[in-house]
């Protein structure tokens, strides 16, 4: 089959495309042909060597897929060969074919494409475990969304807002605030022209946000922990503005406030599985009915995941950049 491999992890570590043969499934799991495939900025850690495969996984990156089942393991799983899935993964959709546990596979919800199926997985298994089981987002309390017009971003904007809650997101050019706000977002702050703890101050009465979803942490978290209300919960996710950060311990004791996160991919397949129930019980009718939509920036041909990744660095993407193979 076609794939994808790293030559080189380290800083400017290398993509090529690769011949490699095709994946056998284990007990547990399916084979899957490949209609499309999404990028994450995992790939890109990875790529640098900064994100280790877990033992056993393929090298070949790729977290997401969407495509056909064409053998494995299928008992008591309500799905059959030539079924449409996507599909969460350890490792390998930058490829043709690739395996994934059977229980983290879900039917394309009605009316979506393989694009936009592709776009789904880990992207809204990040989302529901750290916005709504991680970080308990209750019925009416409200959301701040770092980086909101990420993959990430744009999915969690757009569930919290389609299940009641009143939504903030920082994004870094106006047109990208916009963007959060057409999804639902209440308000978009610039975070390079606003201070976005003094923003949420004045949009809550001085209450703040009870949850906020945060890929940055670094030297925003002080201002994050200002900006949250009595009980509230900081969820990272991610740490692209820097794994340090120092803060204050006071608040956190007189204020009852929650620190906390998580990473994905190490976590056992059971785990991962109840997350993919929750998602097909509670996101996908919103998906199929069209209260939540897939945000699909740009698709590129498998053997230009190079330039995918490129897109994905710069930050200039509103959504998702997917992979066709």
């Amino acid at each position: 089959m076609r794939a994808v491999e790293i030559l080189r992890q380290d800083q400017d570590g290398v993509l090529s495309p690769c011949e490699r043969p095709k994946p056998e499934p284990k007990a547990g799991e399916v084979l899957l042909r490949v209609r499309a495939a999404g990028i994450n900025r995992p790939d890109v850690l990875q790529r640098k060597g900064l994100y280790p495969v877990p033992p056993g996984v393929t090298d070949i990156p790729g977290l997401e897929v969407a495509g056909e089942i064409v053998a494995g393991d299928l008992e008591d799983s309500g799905l059959k060969i030539g079924d449409k899935v996507c599909a969460l993964l350890q490792g390998g959709g930058y490829a043709e074919y690739c395996t994934a546990a059977t229980a983290l596979c879900l039917p394309y919800p009605q009316g979506l494409s393989d694009v936009e199926a592709a776009s789904l997985p880990e992207t809204f298994f990040t989302v529901w475990s750290n916005l709504f089981d991680r970080g308990e987002l209750a019925p009416g309390e409200s959301v701040l969304v770092q980086g909101g017009s990420s993959g990430i971003g744009v999915a969690a904007i757009q569930l919290a807002h389609a299940r009641g809650h009143r939504v903030f997101a920082t994004a870094g050019t106006a047109e990208k605030v916009r963007a959060c706000e057409a999804l639902g977002a209440e308000r978009g702050i610039n975070y390079r022209s606003e201070d976005f703890a003094a923003v949420i101050r004045e949009a809550t009465g001085g209450r703040g946000v009870d949850v906020i979803l945060d890929m940055v942490g670094g030297a925003y978290v002080p201002r994050e922990l200002s900006c949250l209300a009595d009980d509230g919960r900081l969820v990272f996710i991610a740490l692209l503005g820097g794994a340090q950060a120092e803060i204050g311990l006071g608040p956190i004791l007189l204020r009852r406030l929650t620190v906390t996160g998580s990473t994905l991919r190490p976590r056992a397949v059971a785990f991962k599985a109840r997350i993919a129930q929750a998602l097909q019980r509670e996101v996908w009718p919103l998906l199929a009915a069209g209260r939540i939509k897939p945000v699909i920036y740009k698709t590129f041909a498998l053997e230009q995941a190079g330039e995918a990744q490129q897109l994905m660095e710069s930050s200039q993407h509103i959504g998702k950049i997917v992979l066709t193979p």
